[in-house]
């Protein structure tokens, strides 16, 4: 008798250390959530930013090039347009970068979600095995059949 006792604290003990592992392990995807978030804000705000420029400057380029051209030969002028479309080429890259992390990061969340999901269906079967083995130790004479509907919602 005295043994079956050890074995049910011992079990509990077991069981209360899983439940702060839990705990533990859900703080510190919360803490990575927010991390997260806060990076996704940084690119979004970027982002706008950017996008702000971009109309700034197809605001203003036409009637500068429009005094361009009153003002200067073509090969002057040529000259400049250049530059002016490399940058322009430049910020389309950033921002399909840009929007590329911000894949790249709602992807890593999705991931980091579905591991959580993972290790609290082992820690579920964990306990519910330690249970089991529990109710055989306490029910040697008794045959008791329960059926189990288990429901997978994934």
């Amino acid at each position: 008798m005295l043994l079956l006792l050890l074995l049910l604290l011992l079990l509990l003990l077991l069981l209360l250390l899983l439940l702060l592992l839990l705990l533990l392990l859900l703080l510190l995807l919360l803490l990575l959530l927010l991390l997260l978030l806060l990076l996704l804000l940084l690119p979004l705000l970027l982002l706008l930013l950017l996008l702000l420029q971009l109309l700034l400057l197809l605001l203003l380029l036409p009637p500068l090039l429009l005094l361009l051209l009153l003002l200067l030969p073509l090969p002057l002028l040529l000259l400049l347009l250049l530059p002016l479309l490399l940058l322009l080429l430049l910020l389309l890259l950033l921002l399909l970068l840009l929007l590329l992390l911000l894949l790249l990061l709602l992807l890593l969340l999705l991931l980091l979600l579905l591991l959580l999901l993972l290790l609290l269906q082992l820690l579920l079967l964990l306990l519910l095995l330690l249970l089991l083995l529990l109710l055989l130790h306490h029910h040697h004479h008794h045959h008791h059949h329960h059926h189990h509907h288990h429901h997978h919602s994934q």
